[in-house]
């Protein structure tokens, strides 16, 4: 069950996307986990739906040791029943050999509902210049 503390953080929904992804960013799950929905959906390029970030976590950990995210923008369009946030910039990856990468586009889109995040759905450039 989600912990509906997280819908207390802040009244935007835009902060709470923001407050997720820098979570995530520094691998502090429990944290992340709040902002999460019971059943929420997570969908990246080239992986199957994640319902857990315990997956999302086992997905990455053979492809890359680090990601960082640049936002260009976040963007926030608020619907009768939920909230849209739009996230695009650019990413910074550290490859498993140690090397590094900067300058990759990402888009993300977040369904929120009452809070929380219901859906989260990932675009970027990351196959162009996979090791």
């Amino acid at each position: 069950m989600a912990n509906t503390a997280a819908a207390n953080v802040t009244n935007n929904d835009a902060q709470r996307v923001r407050a997720f992804l820098q979570a995530l960013e520094m691998r502090n799950l429990a944290e992340a986990e709040a902002f999460l929905a019971p059943g929420a959906v997570m969908q990246f390029p080239d992986a199957p739906p994640m319902y857990r970030l315990s997956e999302l976590v086992d997905w990455a950990k053979n492809r890359y040791h680090h990601v960082q995210k640049t936002f260009h923008a976040i963007d926030r369009v608020i619907k009768e029943n939920h909230t849209l946030v739009f996230c695009h910039g650019e990413l910074s990856v550290e490859w498993l050999d140690g090397s590094t990468f900067t300058g990759v586009r990402f888009i993300d889109r977040f369904e929120l509902t009452d809070g929380l995040i219901t859906r989260q759905d990932v675009w970027n450039d990351l196959a162009l210049i996979r090791r």
